[in-house]
């Protein structure tokens, strides 16, 4: 029997607890940089940072592609500093790292804990190195996630107060049926067994399934991920817009398909950098003829791959089957409306 990591963690506590272990002394909270620091940070690290969040299979990856064609911005991908564990202040959280980073007799820290400090130096020097080799000026993340919300968005801003965030929002039904299919080609290990026998089904006669005659959800997973997809886009556009302000940009992926040069513009303009010259232009056409997930598709899958929409909107008019919409409107249709997406019963 595989044994209990929490149950594990709990016995060892007890034990040290009552070995009288200093080990075992809890760490006080974290606390959030402050703007000096952040001013000394800068001194050492001056590249302006951003991050770019998004629910899974919204377009975080098509909007690095595309950003980092500029010459100044460079972008690269899933650090997950602030959206998935271990996070980045797993660095500090051990009681041990805290006592000796908020040592009273430490004449280096000034008296303040340097938990901060050492957060902000680590993300900036894994960020700014890659920036440096490429000669770019301004550097950024994208990481998405799908289920810390705003949470993320706060860990971000006790590091980085000083940075820009740019949300990429998607029709929450085609992030769901994108997020289901890909699961079908490379997170099959995270399938159960009635996941495994309806992705065989599909294999077996994908037509069927992407004509919207039988459904490739199991109800209560789609029902899940739909209030997930909802809280989400709600979650971290309030957090956003509440600790960013200014410095919180959202974007549709429909929008940046539709226009990929005005949105990106739009981006760059946001993210500080300078007017984009006629050759980044035709790069970003270029790079919008380019589909890297279409081809890893076609590597997994083979010909079904062909039957796969690929990075469009829309899909989910033609994939999800009435009970499909049913569920997900009940779920999460407040927040599609909220943000211009037609109704179920337009497709």
């Amino acid at each position: 029997m595989t044994e209990d990591p929490f149950g594990s963690r709990l016995k060892r506590a007890i034990g040290l607890l009552l070995l009288g272990d200093r080990r075992l002394a809890v760490r006080g909270p974290i606390p959030a940089i402050t703007q000096e620091e952040v001013e000394e940070a800068r001194r050492f690290f001056p590249r302006p940072k951003f991050f770019i969040f998004g629910h899974a299979r919204s377009g975080t990856t098509l909007l690095a592609r595309l950003v980092r064609l500029h010459r100044q911005v460079y972008c690269n991908w899933q650090s997950h500093f602030f959206t998935r564990a271990p996070f980045l202040t797993g660095l500090v959280e051990d009681p041990e790292v805290a006592d000796w980073l908020g040592r009273r007799n430490n004449r280096w820290n000034r008296g303040r804990d340097l938990s901060p400090v050492v957060l902000r130096a680590v993300a900036d020097f894994i960020l700014e190195r890659e920036a440096a080799r490429e000669g770019k000026s301004i550097v950024g993340d994208k990481s998405p996630s799908s289920r810390l919300h705003g949470a993320a968005v706060e860990r971000v801003a006790a590091v980085y107060p000083d940075a820009r965030l740019i949300y990429i929002l998607r029709d929450g039904r085609d992030a769901l049926v994108s997020q289901r299919l890909q699961s079908f080609v490379d997170a099959v290990d995270t399938l159960t067994r009635d996941d495994l026998r309806l992705r065989r089904a599909f294999l077996a006669s994908p037509e069927a399934f992407l004509g919207g005659a039988r459904s490739i959800f199991l109800e209560g997973d789609l029902r899940w991920r739909a209030e997930g997809w909802a809280r989400n886009v709600t979650e971290t556009v309030a957090a956003g817009k509440g600790l960013f302000s200014d410095g919180f940009h959202v974007l549709r992926f429909e929008d940046l398909v539709a226009d990929p040069g005005g949105s990106i513009k739009k981006v760059w303009a946001f993210l500080g950098a300078a007017q984009p010259e006629e050759a980044e232009e035709e790069s970003l056409r270029l790079e919008m003829e380019r589909n890297p997930d279409a081809e890893w598709q076609r590597q997994q899958l083979g010909e079904v791959a062909s039957h796969i929409p690929k990075g469009g909107a829309g899909a989910w008019t033609r994939i999800m089957t009435a009970g499909d919409l049913e569920v997900v409107e009940q779920a999460a249709g407040l927040t599609l409306r909220a943000w211009g997406y037609p109704e179920s019963s337009e497709r």
